[in-house]
């Protein structure tokens, strides 16, 4: 069974987090990832892209997977199918990240087991943008 952190505890998450990699971030500016991205940009929140298919979006250069992110990053956002998860949670476990975040409406329990297992904090079936609205 997934179970998120409180509203509380993911105020605090959001709180502390400065860097937020986009899983599936568009450049087309109404798709949702496009528009929760570039909301939390203007918070204030460095944006990475993580698309193969795009050169950049919101004015950064995209990379094609976790893995070629440079540097620690606090929060991996996740805008793909419930179905990509468990591939996407296997390469957050190779990287330097702390929280999983599938957006609202994502979420699979193969890969929520396969974190929690590994000690980290997972966000499943939460928008990331009313998140921060509702904890500021």
């Amino acid at each position: 069974m997934i179970e998120n952190p409180t509203r509380e505890e993911i105020g605090q998450i959001l709180k502390r987090s400065k860097r937020i990699a986009v899983v599936g971030l568009s450049d087309n500016p109404e798709r949702t990832s496009h528009s929760v991205s570039k909301a939390m940009q203007d918070q204030g929140y460095e944006i990475i892209p993580v698309n193969p298919v795009i050169n950049s979006a919101l004015g950064v250069k995209a990379v094609a997977s976790l893995e070629e992110i440079e540097g620690p990053v606090d929060i991996v956002n996740i805008f793909r199918r419930s179905e990509y998860l468990p591939d996407l949670a296997r390469e957050f476990d190779k990287i330097d990240a702390k929280i999983f975040w599938a957006q609202l409406g994502v979420l699979n329990e193969e890969a929520y087991s396969f974190l929690k297992e590994r000690g980290y904090t997972v966000i499943m079936d939460r928008c990331i943008k009313v998140e921060h609205a509702l904890t500021k």
